[in-house]
């Protein structure tokens, strides 16, 4: 976002919030925003060439969405999930993400043809090393499996659950290791989808499904 972008106010003003809210859940989804970081409006609003109001804006509708959170004399911080919440969180996950996969069914050839280019388009982002661009194919791959059941109420949830996972989800594209995994797993699943082997393709996903706990320790990168 640049500052020429975000510096109209007037008639405008709804856009400059939502591209503010665009941006900061951008840094929160790539971990250039950690969880339980605080977020110095003053600094945020200068830096991006707009007043504190869209960014107070912002916040607010973060805040709705659960990827921040406001405390009384502090401010605004990025979630921090507890050990708790992560069990619920990754339980929820795996309930919803099984329902929908399940009620999805066998992909069509057009389905499964552009499952493989998500992932064509993530294998190259890997390569060039630009990890926010394959986040994003990341999460295209997995809501393009979810949009085929028709469940919208339920896939809104999800899209929920994954925002408050993913500032632990993305320090998986660190390491290289991780980053051929996913997208070999991701190749996995396309061919037991498009083979109808549903329950195979849930199991895949199942161990899929990361926790990312590990990777850190009170909220900063181990």
């Amino acid at each position: 976002m640049t500052r020429d972008e975000v510096t109209r106010e007037g008639p405008r003003r709804g856009d400059t919030v939502a591209q503010v809210t665009d941006e900061l859940r951008r840094r929160i989804h790539d971990g250039r925003l950690l969880p339980g970081e605080k977020i110095r409006q003053d600094s945020l609003a200068e830096e991006l060439g707009v007043s504190r109001i869209p960014v107070r804006e912002a916040l607010k509708t973060l805040g709705a969405d659960g990827l921040v959170r406001h405390t009384m004399n502090s401010g605004f911080h990025v979630t921090r999930l507890s050990s708790e919440e992560f069990d619920q969180l990754y339980r929820m996950r795996r309930l919803l993400e099984t329902e929908v996969v399940r009620a999805a069914g066998t992909p069509s050839p057009g389905q499964i043809e552009r499952l493989r280019a998500v992932n064509d388009e993530m294998t190259a982002a890997a390569h060039h090393l630009d990890l926010s661009e394959m986040l994003g194919h990341n999460w295209e791959f997995h809501f393009t499996i979810f949009r085929m059941s028709g469940l919208d109420l339920i896939i809104t949830e999800i899209e929920r659950l994954w925002n408050l996972a993913m500032p632990y989800m993305s320090l998986f594209v660190y390491d290289e290791a991780s980053r051929a995994r996913v997208i070999d797993e991701h190749l996995q699943v396309i061919d037991l989808l498009a083979s109808g082997d549903i329950d195979r393709a849930v199991a895949v996903l199942d161990a899929h499904r990361h926790d990312p706990r590990p990777l850190y320790i009170y909220g900063e990168r181990a």
